[in-house]
């Protein structure tokens, strides 16, 4: 299976100082639908993992979010794209989970969804805690300039082996010139058969 994981503001959609915090603020970055049609067509399986603390800050409920994810999906498919999943972290930096960005449980829940390895995985985000949750499973990292990628670029301290990419559309074309690589199925745990 090919499985690429994508960061959702600043990365599909225009980021903006505070959360998304309804259907109308989602605003889809000019190509980055058609690049996961793209990434689709070569046969990728999209996943979106997305911290989201407004839930906990009480700026949106989960029917909003809900409903904000209805519009992505319903774009998305207005162009021929499929978003396979979307995992998101509901909670605040305060409340210390290990499902928010840079902790790794979130993209740990991808691949034990997906019955996969991550090693090699193509990971896309905006920012730093983006990148450092994708390296530390093995993801391959790429940084897009929409949204905060052009400051987390110029600050520096990148995972090792990140490629920096202006937006969606050029790590689609990028992806999809490199030699097909897909991820691989995860180890059997003990007790498996």
């Amino acid at each position: 299976m090919k499985l690429i994981i994508l960061d959702r503001d600043g990365v599909i959609n225009r980021d903006q100082e505070t959360p998304v915090r309804s259907p109308a603020e989602w605003v889809p970055i000019p190509g980055s639908l058609e690049a996961i049609a793209r990434l689709n067509q070569a046969g990728y399986r999209v996943v979106v993992a997305s911290n989201q603390s407004g839930i906990a800050r009480g700026l949106l409920d989960m029917m909003t979010l809900n409903a904000i994810h209805q519009k992505m999906h319903t774009a998305a498919q207005a162009v021929g794209a499929e978003i396979d999943a979307v995992f998101f972290c509901p909670h605040s930096a305060d409340d210390h989970c290990d499902c928010r960005k840079p902790q790794p449980g979130m993209l740990n829940a991808i691949a034990q969804r997906f019955e996969i390895g991550l090693k090699g995985v193509p990971h896309v985000g905006d920012s730093l805690r983006d990148l450092q949750a994708g390296f530390v499973v093995g993801c391959k990292p790429y940084l897009v300039g929409t949204g905060k990628g052009e400051r987390t670029f110029a600050k520096g301290g990148l995972p090792p082996g990140t490629e920096f990419l202006p937006d969606l559309a050029a790590v689609a074309d990028h992806i999809l010139s490199l030699p097909a690589v897909s991820a691989r199925p995860a180890a059997n745990r003990p007790g498996d058969s």
